[in-house]
């Protein structure tokens, strides 16, 4: 009797396949998943803050700010939660059950009476996007295995941020032809019915893809990764992305640093761009650009790290976004903010896919979504920080101080980032063997 016939990766031919090519149908539908989360935030960002100023009266920033502060707190909890549900129960059932939770959130938008809802509904937003978002970037990093990550990754953030941006400019246009209020959220009920529909009908289980590779796993050569085994606690896996582990933390940080800057963008720059009376469209097409050129960048720059390598993308994106903000913290334009807001969503679009990346080349299969989990609570407290940053420093100095605090906090981040992370894709830094550390 003949002996099983083995698949290239060291599992059974009955075995699921990694691959990009192989699982291309329930790959492409993760993608569209992926583009209705990032719509549930587009469908709000042009208009939140101008419904804060207009329709509720606030004008202190920092209670402006509110909004973005209860959504990054809770994401970044959600965040967690995903990630250690989607290692002991699966992916499917947490996507599932974040889909559920979004239903609410357009109609609490829609109803809000007082400024209270709003804050609630941002936060049940929050736990939609953490539980969403992180499951299917892990579900995607499970499908295409070692090869392919930040292909992968570019495709994911590609998808999603490109839909929060058209989805952005959608509200805009709605707001100025029918008003801030109901229009513009309807665009987040139909995304939230039909992406419960497809996860729990069409998209189908991965856990059992990254079980494959576990089976291939093989240590890196030179020894860095002895720490992490396969068998880390969830202590030890937070601990490790958090600051002890070089370029998981590093990764961290700069995913804290970036969405920083976001959360203080989505709050902050609608209120910029109005002091030179810009219309509410014109304005949406402003806020659009960021998360435009940030969507379709990624489509390039993931795969570029896959063929150059993590860290200087990384580097170079922080540096750019650096001084992307300067430029928006000087123009008083829709042409130079324009230029200054693509410039920050090209800055963007190096560090994004490539940060999920150097995540999924570090962390073992056995304990891959408690690492994303734990990233992703990093990075998304970046909206809270950025909102909260953003507010102080606008209610005491003003909206362009703010810009620059957050010019300088990413400067600081590329300076961490090339002094502290450590090249981990195999192809960049030749250091190891085809298995990944």
């Amino acid at each position: 009797m003949t002996g099983a016939r083995q698949h290239p990766h060291g599992a059974d031919a009955g075995s699921p396949r990694l691959g990009l090519r192989a699982n291309a149908a329930q790959f492409t539908l993760l993608v569209v998943v992926n583009a209705l989360v990032g719509g549930m935030v587009g469908q709000q960002q042009t208009v939140l803050p101008l419904l804060a100023k207009d329709t509720f009266g606030l004008t202190g920033f920092t209670v402006i700010f509110t909004y973005v502060a209860a959504f990054g707190i809770t994401k970044a909890a959600a965040n967690y939660v995903a990630g250690a549900w989607s290692d002991r129960v699966g992916r499917k059932p947490v996507l599932i059950v974040g889909w559920l939770i979004a239903l609410p959130v357009p109609l609490l938008l829609i109803w809000a009476p007082n400024w209270g809802w709003m804050v609630v509904a941002n936060m049940l937003l929050g736990i939609n996007q953490g539980l969403t978002w992180s499951t299917t970037v892990i579900m995607k990093i499970d499908l295409v295995g070692p090869q392919q990550r930040g292909l992968a990754m570019g495709l994911n953030e590609a998808a999603g941020y490109g839909a929060v941006a058209a989805s952005a400019m959608a509200a805009g246009y709605l707001a100025a032809e029918h008003g801030l209020r109901p229009a513009p959220f309807l665009l987040g009920l139909s995304y939230a019915i039909v992406a419960l529909g497809l996860s729990t009908l069409v998209v189908r289980e991965t856990r059992d893809h990254a079980r494959v590779e576990a089976v291939a796993h093989t240590p890196r050569s030179d020894g860095r990764h002895d720490h992490l085994h396969a068998d880390l606690t969830s202590r030890e896996v937070f601990t490790q992305t958090s600051y002890r582990e070089p370029a998981l933390s590093s990764a961290s940080l700069a995913g804290l640093v970036n969405n920083l800057n976001f959360g203080l963008s989505w709050g902050l720059f609608p209120l910029l761009f109005a002091t030179a009376d810009l219309s509410v469209d014109r304005i949406g097409v402003l806020f659009a650009i960021y998360p435009g050129v940030w969507g379709v960048g990624q489509l390039f720059t993931g795969a570029l790290s896959d063929r150059w390598g993590r860290k200087h993308l990384i580097t170079f994106g922080m540096l750019t976004q650096a001084a992307a903000l300067a430029v928006i913290a000087v123009a008083d334009s829709f042409t130079i903010w324009a230029a200054g807001a693509a410039i920050l969503g090209a800055g963007t679009a190096m560090v994004y896919p490539t940060l999920l990346a150097v995540i999924g080349d570090v962390a073992h299969p056995h304990w891959r979504g408690r690492a994303v989990g734990t990233y992703r609570v990093w990075r998304d407290f970046g909206y809270a920080a950025g909102a909260v940053l953003g507010g102080i420093v606008a209610d005491l100095w003003g909206l362009r101080p703010a810009v620059w605090a957050a010019a300088a906090a990413s400067l600081l981040c590329a300076l961490v980032v090339a002094v502290r992370m450590y090249e981990t894709h195999r192809t960049a830094s030749r250091s190891h063997p085809a298995g990944d550390g």
